[in-house]
């Protein structure tokens, strides 16, 4: 749109504001004209700061992404894809819970840790020691 045409527009919605806050003065009172007149003077702010183009610019962008949304089967296929990813993990994370623990793999070696002696584990290194000492020193074990 040339500049003509936002001048156009910008007069046609103040001018219908105007009449909006003229008929608000005249039967609601003080307040609620204020209120109407500072709703008139945004069209014509917009005009004159130039972001009644940025506006329309943006609800332009937004409208051709939709679009592209909405009528593209490429866009379609990749949102059919994120749903069955989402459908296997779901699945998986269900199916994982379910499933018993193996013992042993049928190589000799086994997939559990073997259980530890006298109720406790063995200690990694010094430090795991002294805190082991510590937490049984306290009855925390």
């Amino acid at each position: 749109m040339d500049d003509v045409s936002w001048a156009a527009l910008t007069l046609s919605l103040t001018v219908l504001g105007g009449i909006w806050t003229w008929h608000t003065f005249r039967h609601r009172g003080l307040a609620s004209g204020l209120r109407a007149l500072a709703f008139t003077l945004l069209p014509l702010a917009a005009y004159l700061t130039r972001t009644l183009r940025m506006f329309t610019r943006i609800g332009q962008a937004v409208a051709d992404w939709a679009t592209s949304l909405v009528f593209n089967p490429m866009v379609w296929s990749g949102v059919v894809v994120a749903g069955i990813s989402v459908v296997l993990f779901v699945v998986s994370g269900f199916l994982r819970k379910r499933a018993p623990a193996k013992v042993g793999s049928g190589r000799g070696r086994s997939t559990l840790p073997e259980a530890p002696q006298h109720g406790r584990a063995p200690a990694a290194d010094d430090d795991m020691a002294e805190i082991e000492a510590l937490l049984r020193k306290r009855g925390i074990s």
